[in-house]
């Protein structure tokens, strides 16, 4: 199998081939605990160093694993990865931990992760491997923000609240208000909230698609070759 460039491996995991917008895979805990930024980061890091690290060792063992135990193996590798950042929250983030609560450990689970051991770091070297992960959780991380900011700004007109959950004392004071005695609208802090901002998101991606395939067409379309055509100089003339 070809390895992709770091560029194509880099524009499929953050746009082409998004986990969440393109694949729409990893819903459970995306539409669950994007009520708030706080939330959202705190659960997109442990995605990202899930699949940076079980990419990487999938990677690594590709060629001494059978098919017969692969699938099994590779969900004993993610578990261990999975294991070791709810271990890292629990130490440092332990009041986010208790909010994020079983998304954390349901992060096995996660057919984003399974699915780019199977389809990319069992059949590619490491450091394409680990660069794969890095970029389709930088993507996953991206979506779980965005949702949350917008989830968080309609629904309580705030953004960056409780971040030293996260970050410590030293963020207490990030929380901003945009708009004074801003009326709490309660639908987007719920979960049909949660399924509307995605679909918003999602229809974003495609119109932008959409807008750049038309310009291209376009430029394409437009494309006037200048110079002298080729005129035949053979065969019999009568």
């Amino acid at each position: 199998m070809a390895t992709k460039s770091n560029a194509e491996i880099i524009k499929d995991g953050l746009w082409l081939n998004n986990p969440a917008l393109v694949q729409v895979l990893g819903l459970c805990p995306l539409l669950a605990v994007t009520s708030t930024v706080v939330n959202a980061i705190g659960l997109g890091l442990a995605t990202l160093l899930v699949l940076m690290g079980s990419n990487l060792a999938v990677s690594l063992i590709r060629n001494y694993v059978g098919d017969s135990v692969r699938l099994p193996a590779f969900v004993m590798i993610i578990a261990s990865f999975v294991t070791c950042a709810e271990l890292l929250m629990q130490a440092f983030t332990y009041e986010l931990y208790q909010i994020l609560g079983i998304f954390i450990p349901l992060i096995v689970t996660n057919c984003a992760i399974l699915g780019r051991a199977d389809a990319f770091a069992s059949k590619n070297p490491p450091l394409p491997a680990l660069l794969d992960g890095a970029m389709m959780g930088l993507g996953f991380f991206s979506v779980l923000v965005v949702l949350g900011g917008l989830r968080e700004l309609v629904g309580q007109g705030t953004l960056f609240t409780d971040m030293e959950l996260l970050l410590g004392p030293m963020a207490a004071d990030w929380g901003i208000r945009p708009l004074e005695n801003y009326p709490d609208v309660l639908f987007m802090i719920l979960p049909p909230g949660a399924f509307v901002g995605l679909g918003l998101l999602i229809a974003l991606k495609n119109g932008i698609d959409n807008r750049l395939k038309a310009h291209r067409a376009a430029r394409t379309k437009d494309t006037v070759v200048t110079g002298s055509k080729r005129v035949r100089v053979t065969g019999n003339v009568s």
